[in-house]
Parts: structure tokens; C-alpha cells; sequence
């Protein structure tokens, strides 16, 4: 019997489990908080998959690649838009109670750069905890034993093949094979919209066994994080009802840099916002969904509207502030359309791999379809497979790096703001060198204060030298060095109102 041990316990990594256990075999899920401390809880918008009679999967890939910028793996969004159906039905016969229209229908949502309104949600805007749940009760149900607040330190390899973990406590599991499923790096960033957790683990602990990643200098950054309080993401599908940005003056600037307006790509309208906040001093812009009323917000977003009653704010009757913040990762462990990545033996998942589905920005709600898709497809491989012939990606060739030897004491809000400011969401030549000397620094002066800090350290040189080597804009990757680049201001200071 295949031993698995799956890191990770969102969306993809719950999908693998249960799918390599039904496949026969023995599987274990580590997970360094609680089962439920995953991004996948916090997913507000939906999921999107074709579902309705008039959508179309061809129509779903040509959104998917749009956004993407064309550099998307075609082979891999068309497993991700024809395979998401299933995946669909198999998390409603797992328990999730998807919202339905009074017919019984599944009720749609419009999302930025969709076609039509195919994103699925459930509890309003809890759908991502209302999937948690359900895989979590489904593991429960499997018997699979989970671990939780055992955190990975790294992957053991033997002979070139990946053959367990050591975990922080100094307990070593052994595996036939392991599934990374630990989400991003949001963490990196001085603003973000993702949990304490989102350390790049799983990313880091891959390239320490020598397992290729690429695409880490796309970097996705949410239009609209609450700009009062902790940061807390107002999803797209607020604006998908209605909602729009709005500067001090009260105009619409968004139709400034794109013809949808605020229903353009993510990338597009984090842009726009960047610079209006840049004409006003650096104050967030505001999201109006006064025309949608109270009333409305409390049923269809009762999250959201919780969070902002809770700072003081009635989006019923005001526009809020917000800003951009760090919020996915597009690049990662490169793995094939099952999730084998370069080194035998390891399996990456969800936002921790780079499938290549995404290109240079993701599309809306792919993401949780991402986990289910792509979970599914490595738990069932593992079940079969004792040979993992995947062709490396070779490294991107970048510029030697300066040792800053003048560069501040490493600290983790030191990082975040070095990446805020030098590899955000508006990068040049000048900052990304900058960067890439401080991170230089901060690695030669040797061990760091925990786990944690070194896997961000390590992601985040990862991710300046893939931003060093991409001289172009394209996506989510802004150089504002570019040639054909317009002159787009530094990533704004977030001001709380």
C-alpha cells in the first residue's frame, strides 16, 4: 500500500487526501495550525466553473487565458475548465451546500473578466468556509488521520527521491510520497490579504530539494483590501453586483485604464487604484455599493458586511476605503497536469504548484476550481505511480547580486516592507537590485528566528530574481522601467482613515 503524506489542508490538499485514500492508500494530512487555518476558509467570492446552459468551457478557457496574458499552459486550463464540472458535482455530493435560486438552480455571480456569471457561491460570500467544512467532515468520515500545528521543517530526500518529512518538533514521517499543498507567500508583503500561515512553506521546503519552481515573479494584488483596521479582502463579486471605485472627488477612474472598468483583470484595476491613490497623497480610493443598499449587502455578502460594521463603517450608505494588497501567488513548484514536480517522489497542489494554469494572472474564482481540479488529479496519481519523469525547468538566468552590506537587521516586518516597496506591485531595475542586495544581506549573516522566517527569505530571493529577469511587463508583473510600460506611480502607501 502507497504511503502519502499530504501538506496542507485547504481545498487542494483535503481533495488529494481523499482521493488518494479512496485510491487505496495510506494517507496522513500535516497541517501546522488547525484543520481549518487555511486560505480556502477566507475564499469569499466563489468558485467558477461552467455549470449553466448557455456557458461553455471554450468560453471559460478564453476568459482564463485572456487573463493570463497569454501565458498560460493551454494544456492545463483545459483540464482545469472541462474538469471542473465534476469537481463541482463531487464537492455538493461531499456536503456543500452551494446557494440556489428559487427554482433550485445554482445562483451565479459575476466576477471581473468572465463572459457571464459563472462563479458559484454558497453562504453568500462563506464559500470557501462552506467548502472547508464539508472536505473536513468528508476526512473526518474517511477515517484519515490528520496532524495539526505540526509545522514542516523539510522534505527528507534519499537517493535523489523525496521519502518523508521532518517536522519542527523533530518527529520525521516516512512516505512513498509527499503532496505540498501549503498555499502562497502572502506574507511577504507588508499589506496582504492572506493569513498568518501563508509562508510559502511547501515552496521553500521544494527548492531546498532541489525541485524547480518558475513563474514567482507574478504576483497577484487584490484591488480591494478594507483599508480601515487589519486588512481584510472586499471580494470582486462585490462589484460584479454593482459596486464601483471612486476617487476624493466621487469620479469613476477606473474606465481610465480599461474599457470593463472595475470589472477589468485584477492586475488592471490594482494598477488604476495605485494611481489614484498616488494624485490624492497616497489616501485609499473608495468602493461605493451604496446602490445595492443595506439590505441587500447584509444577505448577499454577510461577511464582508460583518467585517466593515465591525470597523465603524455602513456601506449602505457610505463608500468604504481600500486599497490593493497582496493576495495570490501565480508561480510556484513546477508540477505536470498531475502534480508531479521535478524531484521523484513530491507532488504539489493548489497555489503551492505552478500547473502553468494561471499565465501571468489568474482569472476570478479559478482558484479554488485549481484545488479541487488538481487535487483530485494528484491523489489519484500517486495511487498509480512509481516513476516521476518530469523535465526541470531550467532557472532563470539573472544579474550577480551586491551584498547590501549596509542593509538594516533582518526582521519579519523589515522583509515585508523591503518586498512592499522594491517588489510590489510596481517593480524597476533600480528597487528590484535593491532588494535583491538586502535579501543577500540578510541571508549571508546566517540563521533567522524561526522556520517560518527563513522560508520567506528564501521565497522572497526566489521571487526578486524572477522579477529581475522578466524585463517586460506582462500580467501581474509591472515594470515600470518597461519600454512600453506607462509611467505608473510606486506601490502606495496604505493610510488608514
Amino acid at each position: 500500500m502507497t504511503t502519502v503524506v499530504v501538506v496542507g489542508s485547504g481545498i487542494a490538499g483535503l481533495t488529494a487526501a481523499l482521493h488518494a485514500h479512496e485510491a487505496g492508500c495510506r494517507v496522513t494530512i500535516v497541517t501546522k495550525g488547525a484543520l481549518v487555518d487555511t486560505n480556502t476558509r477566507w475564499a469569499q467570492g466563489g468558485i467558477a466553473a461552467v455549470t449553466a446552459p448557455g456557458d461553455t468551457v471554450a468560453s471559460h478557457a478564453a476568459d482564463t487565458l485572456t487573463a493570463g496574458a497569454g501565458l498560460n499552459d493551454p494544456d492545463a486550463v483545459d483540464v482545469l475548465v472541462g474538469e471542473g464540472p465534476a469537481r463541482i458535482a463531487e464537492l455538493v455530493t461531499r456536503g456543500v451546500a452551494f446557494d440556489r435560486n428559487a427554482d433550485g438552480d445554482f445562483s451565479r455571480g459575476l466576477e471581473a473578466a468572465h463572459a457571464v456569471a459563472r462563479v458559484l457561491h454558497a453562504g453568500g460570500d462563506a464559500t470557501g468556509a462552506a467548502i472547508q467544512a464539508a472536505l473536513g467532515n468528508a476526512v473526518g468520515a474517511a477515517g484519515i488521520p490528520v496532524r495539526e500545528h505540526a509545522l514542516l521543517r523539510d522534505l527528507v530526500v534519499d537517493r535523489g527521491r523525496v521519502s518523508g518529512v521532518d517536522l519542527a518538533d523533530g518527529e520525521r514521517l516516512a512516505a512513498d510520497a509527499v503532496i505540498l499543498a501549503t498555499g502562497g507567500a502572502g506574507q511577504l508583503y507588508a499589506h496582504t490579504t492572506n493569513p498568518l500561515g501563508a509562508t510559502g512553506d511547501g515552496i521553500a521546503a521544494a527548492i531546498r530539494a532541489g525541485a524547480a519552481v518558475a513563474d514567482l515573479e507574478f504576483v497577484q494584488f487584490h484591488p480591494t483590501a478594507l483599508a480601515v483596521g487589519s486588512p481584510f479582502l472586499v471580494s470582486e463579486a462585490v462589484r460584479g453586483e454593482g459596486a464601483v471605485l471612486i476617487d476624493d472627488t466621487g469620479r469613476r477612474f477606473a474606465f481610465d485604464a480599461h474599457p470593463d472598468g472595475e470589472l477589468a483583470p485584477r492586475d488592471v484595476v490594482a494598477r488604476a487604484n495605485a494611481r489614484a491613490m498616488a494624485a490624492q497623497d497616497g489616501h485609499p480610493v473608495r468602493l461605493d455599493a451604496t446602490s445595492l443598499g443595506g439590505e441587500r449587502l447584509s444577505q448577499r455578502f454577510p461577511t464582508i458586511d460583518s467585517a466593515v460594521r465591525e470597523r465603524g463603517l455602513d456601506w449602505g450608505r457610505d463608500p468604504i476605503p481600500v486599497t490593493p494588497a497582496a493576495h495570490y501567488l501565480m508561480g510556484g513548484v513546477v508540477t505536470d497536469l498531475d502534480g508531479r514536480t521535478t524531484v521523484p517522489g513530491l507532488y504539489a497542489v493548489g497555489e503551492t504548484a505552478r500547473t502553468g494554469v494561471h499565465g501571468a494572472n489568474r482569472l476570478a474564482s479559478n482558484s479554488l476550481l485549481e484545488g479541487a481540479v488538481f487535487g483530485a488529479r494528484a491523489g489519484d496519481a500517486v495511487a498509480r505511480d512509481r516513476a516521476w519523469p518530469v523535465s526541470p525547468t531550467p532557472p532563470a538566468r539573472t544579474s550577480p547580486v551586491a551584498v547590501d552590506r549596509d542593509a538594516p537587521a533582518f526582521s519579519r516586518a523589515a522583509l515585508q516592507r523591503l518586498m512592499w516597496d522594491d517588489a510590489g506591485l510596481v517593480r524597476d531595475a533600480a528597487g528590484l537590485d535593491r532588494a535583491a542586495a538586502t535579501l543577500a544581506a540578510w541571508r549571508a549573516a546566517g540563521r533567522l528566528p524561526s522556520i517560518e522566517d527563513d522560508n520567506l527569505l528564501l521565497v522572497a530571493t526566489h521571487v526578486v530574481d524572477a522579477a529581475r529577469a522578466r524585463t517586460n511587463s506582462v500580467g501581474a508583473h509591472h515594470r515600470s522601467d518597461a519600454a512600453d510600460s506607462a509611467s505608473i506611480p510606486p506601490s502606495p502607501e496604505v493610510l488608514a482613515c
